[in-house]
């Protein structure tokens, strides 16, 4: 037998040249030559294959067995080569490509807005069930001052019945704050109450209405001077004493030096516009050329007994504690202890916070500050429903002298000399204000807390992803309680609920958007140049169009670091609002177009404004209700014809300057660019000695 190679190559020629034949009968050339292939196979010392089977059956044995799929060996199928696509169909598939996703991009942003609107629209859900059956409990929210039952979710005080009786059971209502005060401290939730502005209104004043001598400290927030509530003053106080507080004061930079005179000069100002009376004696500020009726023509009104006397007007920061200790002082000295004190003001003016302060201060007695607990303090306006009160500490001359004592111990002191815990508080507090004061106590209650005089909560100061302050609950499990021999013939000191303010833009915001809008740390203001035909947004809620003017003018805008401005042309700024208003662009309002149907229209006015003093100093404040303003510094004697848009239902304020010489604090001008570099002035300590200088070896 002849060898299986020298077999294929004899054998392959014959089956070439009978291929048109066995082409005709249907057998395929390839098949031909792959059974060749297969023959030899067979033969393979290997053993692979099997060799093809005999007979006319051949085809279909292969066609019904998979293993005799795996044995022959077929062409690779080789397509033809497409054309190359033009450069031109490259570009236009890119195009397509990148719209597409670009389109999908932005479907998924307004999707994820729009869960983020539900989310912020929605009323939180009340956990629990309410019980109209179960009487009030006759305590207050330790929090709010409203008082605790379980009957209705939308009357301030409520608790879920399940809470309401288990805490009861067990005696702790007392110590009980409201699922409100919970929500607001714990969640950042505001829960909606049932609770009108004539309804605060007649609570401040059913409270002032009480017998007995009294004095009235009312909170004016500076950044929302002129203050609305001041020209109904006297109607709600009557014939009471009074002293005026600016609140906020950290949170504004100085302009030039002497800013502070200057800010309570300008209270003064606005007090006496309101018709409030000063006491005798008192000249109030002292003004270079003089200026209204000396004291004795304006008492000599025999009207003038019944009306409001204001006795002093003093800037702080109940946050910081700039000038609580002064005004403290104050009080002992003036009012001494005469009677009750009430703190009375709009909303967000900042009373809680104060109340707190005076809380931990030597104006409340030692043990009453251990036995009471602070105010919910949130920046979601009305947080107060009730009276909260404190007893305030007898100025006798010894705690007076103990109290002076300690004062100037605190005024010789230099920062290093300071424990680690201060220095950590006064750091943060520098961090977030422009004035920090210092405020302590002399005399303390527990023996514990004799160890540590100084008491220091770093989560109360701590700010969140969005500079938000985290407020929490008092770690502190006090179980002081104030017996009816410590707080007999006591004077106290109350917390009143905030009044709102009507035309207020905080009404229309929910709130994230109020936490941006309303500052909470020292304002960086920012300035830009702008020409005529250009546009200002600040947010969606307020607009500056610059229509006429001879030269370019410096617009300085002083509202919340976290409300974003965007400069735009006048052609393009209706666009602009349109496609950008409830997005990322200008912020606020937030939720997409769902939130802005149902945000009112900006409403339009027009705003001419005096000839410029110079490059240095504003001629006027265009003020966004409650958002802030913009200050406004034209060229020497050039007068600009501009115009302001607002939400409906607002109100669009033109003031004089409050910080007339705010431009002045600008950096560099950006090149390429309308804006200049911001620039963020350093904090100041007050009863607090300079880094001692050390001494070189």
């Amino acid at each position: 037998m002849l060898p299986a190679r020298l077999t294929c190559k004899l054998l392959c020629p014959l089956f070439r040249g009978l291929s048109p034949t066995v082409a005709r009968c249907g057998l395929q050339k390839p098949l031909l030559e792959r059974r060749c292939a297969a023959a030899t196979s067979s033969q393979h010392p290997s053993g692979l294959g099997r060799g093809l089977p005999r007979g006319p059956t051949a085809t279909g044995d292969y066609e019904g067995r998979d293993d005799m799929q795996e044995r022959f060996l077929f062409p690779e199928y080789v397509a033809e080569p497409e054309p190359a696509p033009t450069l031109e169909e490259q570009l236009q598939e890119l195009q397509q490509r990148q719209e597409e996703e670009q389109r999908q991009k932005q479907q998924l942003q307004e999707e994820r807005r729009q869960q983020k609107l539900r989310a912020s629209l929605r009323v939180h859900r009340v956990v629990g069930h309410p019980d109209p059956t179960v009487p009030p409990s006759g305590l207050n929210c330790s929090g709010c001052g409203a008082e605790l039952h379980c009957q209705d979710p939308g009357v301030p005080g409520y608790l879920p019945s399940e809470k309401f009786l288990s805490a009861a059971a067990a005696g702790g209502l007392a110590r009980t704050v409201c699922q409100r005060c919970w929500l607001l401290v714990h969640h950042r939730r505001a829960l909606r109450l049932q609770v009108s502005r004539e309804q605060y209104l007649e609570l401040v004043s059913a409270a002032l209405r009480q017998p007995g001598p009294t004095l009235v400290l009312y909170m004016v927030d500076l950044l929302d001077l002129p203050d609305a509530l001041l020209p109904d003053l006297p109607a709600l106080v009557g014939p009471k004493q009074l002293i005026v507080l600016g609140n906020k004061v950290d949170l504004l930079p100085q302009d030039a030096p002497g800013y502070l005179q200057r800010l309570r000069e300008r209270l003064w100002d606005d007090c006496a516009r309101a018709g409030l009376l000063r006491a005798p004696g008192h000249r109030g500020p002292l003004h270079p050329g003089g200026g209204g009726p000396p004291d004795g023509e304006e008492n000599s009104n025999p009207s003038a007994r019944c009306r409001t006397v204001l006795r002093d007007v003093r800037l702080i920061s109940a946050k910081t504690g700039y000038g609580v200790e002064e005004l403290i002082s104050e009080l002992q000295r003036s009012w001494r202890y005469r009677g009750d004190v009430f703190l009375v003001g709009s909303t967000n003016a900042g009373k809680s916070t104060l109340f707190n302060t005076l809380l931990e201060s030597d104006y409340c007695t030692a043990k009453g500050a251990e036995a009471i607990d602070r105010a919910t303090i949130s920046p979601w306006p009305g947080t107060t429903l009730n009276l909260l009160k404190f007893p305030i500490c007898n100025p006798t001359p010894y705690r007076m002298f103990k109290r002076q004592k300690r004062l100037k111990k605190y005024a010789t002191e230099a920062e290093e000399d300071l424990s680690q815990l201060e220095q950590n508080q006064l750091n943060l507090l520098k961090k977030h204000g422009y004035v920090v004061g210092r405020v302590g106590r002399t005399f303390l209650y527990s023996e514990q807390k004799n160890k540590a005089a100084f008491e220091f909560d770093a989560d109360s100061l701590s700010f969140d992803m969005e500079n938000e302050p985290v407020m929490v609950a008092d770690k502190s499990t006090k179980q002081v309680e104030l017996t009816p021999q410590d707080v007999k013939d006591a004077h106290w000191f109350y917390d009143t609920p905030g009044i709102s303010k009507e035309n207020c833009i905080l009404n229309l915001l929910t709130e994230k958007e109020v936490n941006i809008v309303l500052p909470t740390h020292s304002i960086v203001p920012r300035t830009f140049v702008l020409k005529p035909g250009m546009v200002l947004f600040l947010g969606a809620i307020g607009r500056i169009d610059f229509l006429q003017g001879s030269q370019s003018a410096w617009f300085t805008v002083v509202a919340s670091n976290f409300l974003p401005v965007h400069i735009t042309s006048l052609d393009k700024a209706d666009t602009i609002y349109q496609k950008h208003a409830g997005h990322t662009l200008l912020k606020v309002p937030m939720g997409g177009k769902e939130r802005m149907t149902e945000f009112p229209p900006l409403v339009a006015e027009d705003i001419t404004l005096e000839e410029g003093a110079g490059e240095s100093e504003a001629v006027a404040d265009i003020k966004f209700s409650s958002a802030g303003w913009v200050a406004v510094t034209p060229q020497f004697k050039d007068r600009l014809h501009l115009r302001g848009y607002t939400p409906q239902g607002t109100v669009l304020t033109v003031r004089p300057p409050l910080l007339p010489y705010i431009v002045n604090i600008k950096g560099e001008r950006i090149k390429r660019s309308v804006a200049y570099k911001t620039k963020k002035l350093p904090s100041l300590v007050y009863n607090l000695q300079k880094k001692k200088k050390q001494m070189k070896v």
